[in-house]
């Protein structure tokens, strides 16, 4: 039986989210710099993308629509203990590898958090180096930073 996959594109200021949905869940976010490849939006892309722009808008600090999130069993542990940060706050990796009780396993912790389907929803934005430093995120540091700085103000 083939999955039923619905793809909305929609504008943000950082460019677009394209968002993607199975069987009535939301399982990819990206931020493209174009409109790309053929659409198909459903309610729950459309109600993602509402969400997405409250957020972005500073109206909204947790998401309802509906979500999974499909990864190896360490990802997905990582994933959810991502999903424990607070709205404003930050955290390491380091913490994240000791949260899941793998103190010494933060690269790979890292390589988890980089490889996160479902950002800002999963705020992967509010992991920071050790030394506070930001450091790397898939959609750049200057989204990091200002997602950062809007959960600040």
């Amino acid at each position: 039986m083939e999955k039923i996959e619905h793809i909305g594109i929609y504008a943000c200021r950082f460019g677009f989210f394209r968002i993607v949905e199975e069987e009535g869940a939301v399982v990819a976010i990206d931020v493209v710099k174009e409109r790309q490849g053929e659409e198909a939006p459903s309610e729950v892309t459309d109600l993602a993308a509402r969400e997405l722009a409250e957020y972005l808008a500073g109206e909204r600090q947790v998401f309802t629509f509906p979500y999974r999130l499909v990864g190896t069993p360490f990802r997905l542990k990582v994933w959810h203990e991502l999903e424990k940060v607070p709205y404003g706050e930050t955290t390491t990796y380091k913490k994240l590898a000791e949260a899941i009780e793998r103190p010494g396993a933060y690269h790979a912790v890292g390589g988890a958090v980089g490889a996160n389907p479902l950002s800002i929803v999963v705020p992967c934005h509010r992991v920071i180096g050790t030394d506070g430093s930001l450091t790397g995120y898939a959609w750049g540091l200057p989204m990091k930073e200002a997602l950062l700085d809007l959960e600040r103000h």
